[in-house]
């Protein structure tokens, strides 16, 4: 081993060290408490040629998504409902430690995660999307890009989609000899909910919320949980190998309700200025 190499370990393992003291003090090392998230900017609307866009930064964790629509045929069993797919993707150039190629399971698991808070909400109605039962239906596309990489994906990715799906027009189409047609006009999304994560992680005996990628490193486990307008819980899930007590799970659910209104309201509002 090189001895830079050797410097690299050590360093990292003082860093480590130096975090686990910080936060069983209920400190962390950026300065923030164990239950506050970072700074998030949100901008709509910058890519012209989507039907919707938006680009989100939590610290400096940045993503963009982007909203495509089409119309095509609907996913079997659910054929009097549109269909709605969800994709991520980490570029080489958001981390050192991204490499190009296909998606690995982190990238996979990112891409689930956030297509389960948004369709477990039910935050569109695609029941109304159906053009022609069971034929053509709309088909609407959300690709998520992570820029950077500092930690907490989830919960960045999330508030993009969801902003990009807020921002978004939808096409409307005409049946013509059982072919859609687009008309030129532009209708808003059946929107129902705006569903938000929470994200937090265990490390020690501690819980934070809005991990950075340093922290994240440390975690003994993690937990992302999405609620509704209604502060109801649509999807829960669970990350990384180590495990809550009751106690732990019950104050992050708690948090994700609290904090989930918060995020909720600058959704809204970010949403409605980009307009």
């Amino acid at each position: 081993m090189s001895s830079s190499r050797r410097s690299t370990i050590i360093v990292e393992h003082l860093r480590k060290q130096q975090m686990w003291d910080s936060i069983s003090k209920g400190k962390r090392l950026d300065g923030r408490a164990l239950d506050e998230i970072r700074p998030i900017e949100i901008e709509v609307g910058l890519i012209k040629k989507a039907n919707g866009s938006a680009r989100v930064k939590i610290g400096n964790s940045e993503v963009v998504a982007g909203v495509k629509v089409e119309t095509g045929e609907p996913f079997e069993g659910l054929e009097n409902k549109g269909a709605l797919i969800l994709s991520a993707e980490v570029l080489p150039t958001a981390s050192p430690y991204i490499e190009p190629g296909p998606p690995d399971e982190e990238t996979v698991e990112l891409a689930r995660v956030v297509d389960r808070g948004i369709r477990e909400s039910e935050m569109l109605d695609l029941s109304k999307l159906a053009l022609i039962p069971g034929e053509i239906v709309y088909v609407i596309f959300v690709d998520c890009s992570v820029i950077n990489a500092d930690g907490n994906l989830f919960d960045a990715t999330s508030y993009a989609a969801v902003s990009a799906l807020m921002n978004s027009k939808l096409p409307v189409f005409e049946i013509r000899d059982r072919k859609a047609v687009d008309t030129g006009e532009k209708q808003n999304p059946p929107l129902t909910t705006v569903p938000v994560s929470i994200t937090a992680v265990r490390i020690g005996e501690s819980v934070i919320l809005d991990p950075t990628a340093e922290e994240e490193a440390c975690m003994d486990a993690r937990i992302t949980i999405t609620t509704n307008s209604d502060q109801n819980f649509a999807a829960v899930q669970k990350g990384s190998t180590g495990a809550f007590t009751v106690e732990q799970l019950k104050r992050a659910a708690a948090t994700a309700r609290i904090k989930g209104e918060e995020i909720r309201a600058k959704l809204r509002e970010s949403t409605k200025a980009g307009k």
